[in-house]
């Protein structure tokens, strides 16, 4: 009998070390995702001021497009979120700035589309290829921690794992969710001259 209640601790015990670590390794995995999407939108930010300087010089009466892309792009570099203390009000934030910029890009590129010039422009181009490659490693990376974001927040609410989960005070993290503003992004951009 003594063997028997020794064998069901000792049972217990292994998987509460398994669960543990299988916490862990999700925390550590959604960081790192989120880390990559920081990565990429550093990116993004580098490539903007380069892209709005080449339309420019084809477009310079195109003033308040420029200036709507330099102020969201300003926007969003401001928003911060520290990838060791993921909150869901840094996620949110971050989805907002990144929905507006989204938007007036399109609009940007709207504009550049109205120029067959700029549009042989190699500079112009070769950053618009660089742009398209980042939004798309952007998504990618959006994808990669919204799936760790959905293990982490499966394992906290599966049982028995949610006992280890809430024992050792494991959070979920916030899905990294473009809301209200990619609505705005989807739709058609309006150019008139």
């Amino acid at each position: 009998m003594t063997w028997v209640i020794i064998a069901i601790l000792a049972l217990v015990a292994v998987y509460g070390i398994g669960a543990y670590n299988t916490f862990v390794k999700l925390v550590q995995r959604t960081k790192e995702a989120w880390a990559d999407i920081d990565v990429q939108l550093k990116r993004r930010y580098n490539l903007i001021p380069n892209l709005i300087e080449t339309v420019k010089g084809y477009a310079a009466h195109e003033r308040g497009v420029f200036e709507e892309v330099t102020n969201a792009r300003a926007k969003a570099t401001q928003v911060h979120v520290d990838p060791t203390n993921v909150t869901p009000e840094q996620i949110t934030a971050m989805a907002g700035a990144e929905s507006v910029l989204g938007a007036s890009l399109g609009k940007l590129l709207a504009v550049a589309e109205a120029y067959p010039d700029l549009k042989a422009n190699q500079n112009f181009s070769s950053l618009q290829l660089e742009l398209t490659d980042t939004e798309n490693k952007i998504q990618a990376a959006r994808r990669f921690y919204n799936s760790n974001v959905r293990d982490l927040k499966i394992a906290l609410q599966s049982f028995p794992s949610n006992i280890v989960g809430n024992i050792f005070n494991f959070k979920e993290e916030a899905f990294f969710e473009l809301g209200e503003g990619e609505e705005v992004a989807r739709q058609p951009v309006k150019v008139s001259f």
